[in-house]
């Protein structure tokens, strides 16, 4: 355990990696990569999980630890003065809880560690309340988002019929030409009927408003205007982008059936979840569902909270995550679909984005923008773009498959509270560890174009 007065900050050290495990851990994962094993564990105290405190062991040509424990100078003690029920009380605002557990908020240095009742509602809400005063102390949303809404084909209809003219009008299948729906195999079902397979399932209700679609033959032939649709097209796009990671020789990437709760929001958004690990798809303007570069952004978010538990929850990160995002998007698309002026590949959620953009091409964000770490906003979805440059340079350099192995690889090293810097220096000796340094400086390079390095 560290002292009370540990820095906040994780440390990295490419030396201990050997050494024994420190006391007060409980094992979160083991995850296996290309070049080693990553074993992440949480900070506990006097056996309260501490929040954001973590030990991570990386084994291989990359060993090393990031030590990320976290101070708990100036707790008193462990002891609670308000009920668990008092707290689910207070949070009551934010939704109805799920669960709630007593934790412990970090000292920083302004403030005391704080016991907290960490209660997580039906919002996807974290709301930590002080165990001592039974106040709110901070409430956190989990979701992590790709803004707007979309529809898919192979990877939407503007994309196949190279047409920017196509709109949503309320969701009518006349919107859409008959030629964008493409007739594909969906691989790893079950045998239930429904969506649910090896990398996919969706978890909606069997009954209801959004029911879930079902076929004893498991044929799921539908237009755009029956909500099924939807389900399909998600379902699709995430085992397509399980198999392809699987091809690259990643076996411990994600490697579950991704809950998808599909149509179930009516906003126009779409997020992935970590405490659930749900993506929910939104039916705001053009439904989400129907553009696989949404449903392939938000799995961006389930693949590095399955790397790495906790990423993203600092700016940094959350640019970093949002980049990631648009990077598999633009490099699933870049598979069988043209690069054209109408609609390129650096132009992300083309059909999504009709919605509400006026100018064409469509896009949500671009992958080739001017912007370098000078622009950044402090907007996590902005300065995505930062990074999702950095990427696609590197895609562009190295092919899709080299560039999209160094990618992944690279994040199983990222610290939960990674800076830009030190992610993108990982992703240098990743590259260097598996394809040499003639690659590695081509990736050090993308990374200074844009100021990270």
């Amino acid at each position: 355990m560290t002292p009370a007065g540990a820095s906040p900050s994780p440390a990295s050290s490419p030396t201990a990696a050997a050494a024994p495990v420190p006391a007060d851990l409980t094992l979160v994962q083991t995850r296996t990569s290309l070049l080693g094993t990553h074993t992440t564990y949480a900070q506990t105290y006097r056996g309260i999980p501490v929040l954001g405190g973590y030990y991570t062991v990386h084994t291989g040509s990359l060993a090393r630890v990031d030590d990320g424990r976290r101070s708990v100078a100036g707790l008193p003690d462990v002891t609670a003065g308000h009920s668990k029920a008092s707290a689910v009380g207070v949070a009551k605002s934010h939704g109805k809880a799920r669960g709630a557990r007593l934790a412990i908020l970090p000292a920083t240095a302004s403030a005391p560690a704080t016991l907290v009742w960490e209660v997580r509602t039906s919002e996807d809400k974290q709301v930590l309340v002080n165990a001592d005063k039974g106040t709110v102390v901070k409430v956190v949303d989990e979701r992590r988002h790709a803004d707007g809404t979309g529809k898919v084909f192979d990877p939407n209809p503007v994309v196949s019929q190279q047409n920017q003219a196509l709109r949503d009008s309320s969701d009518a299948a006349s919107a859409v030409p008959a030629a964008a729906y493409k007739s594909v195999t969906l691989a790893n079902l079950d045998t239930s009927g429904y969506l649910r397979g090896t990398w996919a399932k969706v978890v909606n209700k069997t009954s209801g408003k959004q029911p879930a679609a079902y076929s004893s033959t498991r044929t799921f032939s539908y237009t755009r205007d029956d909500d099924r649709f939807e389900q399909v097209n998600a379902y699709y796009a995430v085992d397509r982008l399980q198999t392809y990671i699987r091809s690259l020789g990643f076996t411990d990437v994600n490697a579950e059936a991704q809950d998808l709760n599909v149509n179930g929001t009516t906003e126009d958004n779409s997020w992935y979840t970590p405490s659930t690990d749900v993506i929910t798809i939104g039916t705001g303007g053009v439904d989400d569902g129907e553009d696989q570069e949404v449903v392939w952004h938000e799995y961006g978010h389930a693949v590095q909270d399955d790397q790495v538990p906790g990423f993203g929850s600092t700016s940094d990160g959350g640019a970093i995550g949002e980049g990631f995002g648009d990077y598999l998007a633009a490099t699933m698309s870049q598979a069988n679909s043209p690069d054209s002026a109408t609609t390129p590949w650096a132009c992300v959620m083309d059909w999504d984005s009709t919605a509400y953009t006026s100018t064409t091409p469509h896009c949500i964000r671009r992958l080739d923008t001017t912007k370098t770490v000078a622009n950044r906003t402090g907007e996590v979805h902005a300065d995505g773009e930062i990074w999702s440059h950095a990427l696609w340079d590197i895609n562009k350099s190295l092919g899709r498959d080299k560039a999209t192995k160094i990618i992944l690889e690279a994040q199983f090293s990222y610290a939960a509270n990674t800076s830009w810097a030190a992610a993108a220096n990982t992703t240098v000796a990743t590259a260097n560890a598996l394809y040499g340094a003639t690659d590695a400086a081509t990736v050090k390079a993308a990374f200074q174009a844009r100021g990270i390095l």
